[in-house]
């Protein structure tokens, strides 16, 4: 791995990543592709829209079809037939999500699927061999990600349960690297985790700092926290991190939240939010959000956005999308997805042209008034 940053102006960075299966160009936002695809759209549509990386959920995977049968296919990027680099998460979220189905213990967490019921136990070393047989290009270490509001001494607990999971994920990740056919040429980024407590967050650094990883993440955010309080947690933990390693914020977000995370310093993103809020009709555009839905709408002969260049725009009226989506027609959960994918790509192509020119401050508060002008109708 390679990190250099190309361009700094004032707290935004602008870099480039460089991994077994090529090189990104940060800041970047991931698609999210579950279950190994992008719900709605094929790897030539990503490329199509400029994605550089794309992210995969360890725990679904290693549910169905089942992470060693992976391995046998040659790996996650052969299987699904994407060339590019790939995230894993270590599928941590997803068991925690499950608060009535899994057990917490020192080893571990011992959970049932969703899918049928069956128990499984996922550990520190289980989620690093997962990912070894995946063989994506980022692996994140197994963390607990508390609910919020939680109280300061669950949240330390918390902290420290995850700093110590994070050395046996290292320790794993380092002994059985060398010996993986598909995960030779992976890197492993730590967590930070400590809820809102900004305290909190400087131990969860300095603890898993001092472990050692190619990259690190902020994790814990945007699970119902207001916004200003997730701006103030970013801020205060980003100049804890290694300012030569890439720092990628986890599950976030809306494009305000992205533009203010650059802001503060954070190079990836990853989110289901273009993708989920393209299949319920909801598309972002250069004026905030629209609900095509809406009625008035079927009668538009005008685009998405006019100022987008995304195929969806220049072929296709909001009319037309309206009725695809009241007739319940895929092709219009495609054309929403992939108007809602290329524009947050756009965003973070312009937001990077902006970072070299000198020109971010600009670029933000002129995202800010024209995204805002039209508030997301429900």
């Amino acid at each position: 791995m390679s990190f250099t940053l190309t361009h700094r102006d004032g707290a935004a960075r602008r870099g480039l990543l460089t991994t077994a299966h090529g090189t990104i160009e940060t800041p970047v936002f991931m698609p999210v592709g579950t279950q190994g695809v992008v719900k709605a759209v094929t790897p030539r549509d990503l490329m199509e829209v400029g994605a550089s990386i794309i992210l995969g959920n360890t725990y679904h995977l290693h549910l169905r079809p089942g992470d060693e049968l992976i391995r046998r296919r040659g790996g996650l990027h052969r299987f699904i037939g994407w060339e590019r680099p790939i995230l894993t998460d270590s599928g941590g979220y997803q068991v925690f999500s499950l608060a009535d189905r899994r057990k917490l213990t020192e080893e571990g967490v011992e959970f049932q699927s969703h899918l049928d019921g069956s128990r499984h136990v996922l550990t520190p070393e289980s989620a690093v061999d997962i990912q070894l047989n995946l063989g994506s290009d980022i692996a994140m270490v197994l963390d607990e990600c508390p609910a919020l509001p939680a109280p300061h001494d669950a949240l330390d607990r918390s902290v420290d349960l995850t700093a110590r999971w994070a050395r046996r994920c290292r320790d794993r990740f380092v002994e059985r690297r060398p010996h993986s056919d598909t995960g030779s040429g992976q890197l492993q980024f730590g967590i930070i985790q400590g809820g809102s407590e900004l305290d909190l967050r400087e131990k969860s650094a300095e603890l898993t700092l001092a472990i050692g990883f190619e990259g690190y993440a902020i994790g814990g955010l945007s699970v119902g926290e207001a916004a200003d309080t997730m701006y103030k947690v970013i801020e205060g933990t980003t100049p804890l991190l290694p300012a030569d390693q890439p720092r990628y914020l986890m599950g976030v977000g809306t494009p305000l939240d992205l533009i203010e995370a650059v802001a503060r310093g954070v190079d990836m993103f990853d989110c289901v939010m273009p993708t989920r809020n393209a299949r319920n009709g909801r598309l972002f555009t250069s004026e905030g959000a629209i609900n095509i839905k809406n009625a008035r709408y079927a009668e538009d002969d005008g685009p998405v956005d006019a100022a987008c260049g995304c195929y969806t725009c220049r072929t296709f009226s909001r009319a037309y999308l309206r009725h695809l989506f009241l007739a319940g027609e895929m092709t219009g959960g495609t054309l929403n997805t992939l108007h809602n994918l290329f524009f947050y790509l756009d965003t973070m192509r312009r937001v990077r042209e902006a970072i070299a020119f000198g020109t971010f401050e600009k670029f933000r508060v002129d995202f800010h008034r024209t995204f805002s002008a039209r508030p997301l109708t429900a």
